[in-house]
């Protein structure tokens, strides 16, 4: 069967493709007034995972930066070492890391909640917190942002708890700490609008994922309003 010729025959004779009441606009926008109402969360209101995740890439950066510092100072001991003739022994933690072991599986600790440790990662969990109070105090900041968005509250009760959380994080050094307060500072009344009745966007970008999944299929669309009048015809 040739496909070609079966895309145009559905597309021209048995899709009503033709009769479409949104072709003439098609290719700028669709309107499906039974979706709408009176609060449009992609506009106003700043999901709060995105929000979260702008503060856990700061850690990251964090963790980043120190890792490099045990880096530099592995190569220093190394160096010295070379010079005197005698053999270079890594310096270990309790739990048999080096620095850099030790920083780089930092990684997966900090991205989770305590209660979801495992009894290896408490353990090193407890070796960073010691050696590095600097991410020790990051990450009691993203444990507490995260229970400012898990409990129910009004939207003033809201604003005073993260504009003390915002005060903490000031006080945190770093260029990626910076990309947390201007994010704040650019979005707070759309972060704020979380806590109205706890809306988020996550249903706008699951259709999103869907329309992504659903365009990687055709490796790309060419006829634009052919494309999106399937797609409204499967997920609309």
């Amino acid at each position: 069967m040739n496909g070609k010729l079966l895309n145009a025959q559905y597309k021209e004779h048995f899709s009503n493709y033709r009769e479409w009441d949104q072709l003439g606009h098609a290719s700028e926008y669709l309107v499906y007034p039974e979706n709408m109402g009176p609060h449009l969360s992609i506009d106003i209101t700043n999901d709060r995972f995105h929000v979260q995740k702008v503060y856990y890439d700061a850690i990251d950066g964090l963790r980043v930066s120190l890792r490099w510092m045990a880096r530099d100072l592995g190569n220093e001991e190394m160096r010295k070492c070379r010079e005197e003739g005698i053999k270079y022994v890594p310096f270990r933690y309790a739990n048999g890391d080096t620095r850099k072991q030790l920083l780089a599986r930092a990684k997966y600790i900090l991205a989770k909640h305590e209660s979801k440790w495992t009894k290896a990662q408490r353990w090193r969990a407890g070796i960073i917190f010691e050696f590095y109070p600097e991410l020790r105090r990051a990450y009691e900041l993203a444990m507490e942002l995260t229970d400012i968005f898990n409990r129910k509250c009004a939207k003033d009760v809201a604003r005073t708890k993260l504009a003390r959380w915002f005060n903490e994080v000031e006080k945190l050094a770093g260029n990626a700490f910076q990309t947390v307060i201007d994010t704040f500072v650019n979005h707070y009344d759309t972060i704020l609008n979380f806590f109205v009745d706890r809306r988020t966007n996550a249903a706008a970008e699951s259709f999103n994922a869907k329309v992504k999944a659903f365009r990687s299929q055709f490796r790309g669309v060419a006829d634009i309003p052919f494309f999106l009048f399937r797609l409204s015809k499967l997920c609309a």
